[in-house]
Protein backbone atom coordinates (compact mmCIF):
# COMPACT_ATOMS: atom_id res chain seq x y z
CA UNK A 1 0.00 0.00 0.00
CA UNK A 2 2.37 2.35 -1.23
CA UNK A 3 1.73 5.76 -2.14
CA UNK A 4 3.72 6.18 -5.68
CA UNK A 5 4.74 9.31 -7.00
CA UNK A 6 4.90 12.67 -6.11
CA UNK A 7 1.80 14.03 -6.89
CA UNK A 8 -1.72 13.00 -5.69
CA UNK A 9 -2.94 11.62 -8.82
CA UNK A 10 -6.64 9.52 -9.30
CA UNK A 11 -4.33 6.19 -9.55
CA UNK A 12 -3.11 7.18 -5.93
CA UNK A 13 -6.56 8.93 -4.94
CA UNK A 14 -8.18 5.55 -5.60
CA UNK A 15 -5.95 3.61 -4.14
CA UNK A 16 -6.70 5.72 -0.70
CA UNK A 17 -10.33 4.71 -1.34
CA UNK A 18 -10.17 1.06 -1.95
CA UNK A 19 -8.21 0.83 1.31
CA UNK A 20 -10.73 3.00 3.28
CA UNK A 21 -13.54 0.71 2.10
CA UNK A 22 -11.72 -2.32 2.55
CA UNK A 23 -11.19 -1.44 6.03
CA UNK A 24 -14.83 -0.23 6.48
CA UNK A 25 -16.33 -4.07 5.27
CA UNK A 26 -13.15 -5.76 7.25
CA UNK A 27 -14.08 -3.77 10.70
CA UNK A 28 -17.78 -3.49 10.47
CA UNK A 29 -18.34 -7.48 9.55
CA UNK A 30 -17.79 -9.05 12.75
CA UNK A 31 -20.87 -6.73 14.43
CA UNK A 32 -23.04 -6.74 11.53
CA UNK A 33 -22.34 -10.90 11.19
CA UNK A 34 -22.99 -11.11 14.44
CA UNK A 35 -26.35 -9.01 14.67
CA UNK A 36 -27.72 -11.03 11.81
CA UNK A 37 -26.60 -14.44 13.37
CA UNK A 38 -28.84 -13.69 16.26
CA UNK A 39 -31.40 -11.96 14.75
CA UNK A 40 -31.98 -15.14 12.24
CA UNK A 41 -31.71 -17.59 15.43
CA UNK A 42 -34.07 -15.41 17.00
CA UNK A 43 -36.75 -14.96 14.06
CA UNK A 44 -36.46 -18.36 13.69
CA UNK A 45 -37.65 -19.29 17.58
CA UNK A 46 -40.42 -16.85 16.68
CA UNK A 47 -41.74 -18.66 14.11
CA UNK A 48 -41.92 -21.57 15.53
CA UNK A 49 -43.54 -20.64 18.99
CA UNK A 50 -45.68 -18.31 16.95
CA UNK A 51 -44.63 -15.26 19.26
CA UNK A 52 -44.55 -11.88 17.40
CA UNK A 53 -43.41 -9.32 20.02
CA UNK A 54 -41.09 -6.99 17.93
CA UNK A 55 -38.96 -5.78 20.60
CA UNK A 56 -37.66 -8.91 21.56
CA UNK A 57 -34.81 -9.31 18.85
CA UNK A 58 -33.42 -6.22 19.89
CA UNK A 59 -32.12 -7.19 23.65
CA UNK A 60 -30.19 -10.08 22.07
CA UNK A 61 -29.01 -8.57 19.38
CA UNK A 62 -27.77 -5.64 21.66
CA UNK A 63 -25.73 -8.14 24.01
CA UNK A 64 -24.42 -10.14 20.90
CA UNK A 65 -23.19 -6.81 19.18
CA UNK A 66 -21.66 -5.67 22.88
CA UNK A 67 -19.70 -8.88 22.98
CA UNK A 68 -18.32 -8.88 19.52
CA UNK A 69 -16.99 -5.48 20.53
CA UNK A 70 -15.52 -6.87 23.84
CA UNK A 71 -13.80 -9.37 21.69
CA UNK A 72 -13.04 -8.06 18.77
CA UNK A 73 -12.12 -4.31 20.05
CA UNK A 74 -8.25 -4.97 19.97
CA UNK A 75 -8.12 -6.06 16.68
CA UNK A 76 -10.63 -3.77 15.49
CA UNK A 77 -8.51 -1.12 17.19
CA UNK A 78 -4.94 -2.30 16.23
CA UNK A 79 -6.70 -1.91 12.42
CA UNK A 80 -8.22 1.60 13.03
CA UNK A 81 -4.68 2.23 14.07
CA UNK A 82 -3.03 0.77 10.98
CA UNK A 83 -5.18 2.76 8.75
CA UNK A 84 -4.40 6.20 10.42
CA UNK A 85 -0.96 6.03 10.24
CA UNK A 86 -1.23 4.81 6.98
CA UNK A 87 -3.01 8.01 6.04
CA UNK A 88 -1.13 9.94 8.07
CA UNK A 89 2.27 8.45 6.22
CA UNK A 90 0.69 9.57 3.13
CA UNK A 91 0.36 13.41 4.10
CA UNK A 92 3.32 14.92 3.49
CA UNK A 93 3.70 13.10 -0.42
CA UNK A 94 -0.30 14.72 -1.29
CA UNK A 95 1.06 18.27 -0.40
CA UNK A 96 3.80 18.47 -1.99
Amino acid sequence: MAFKGKNMGMGNFLDIIRVSLYNLLIISAPILLASMLVGLIISILQATTQIQEQTLTFVPKLIAVFLVLIIMGPWILKKLMDYTIYIFNLLPQMIK
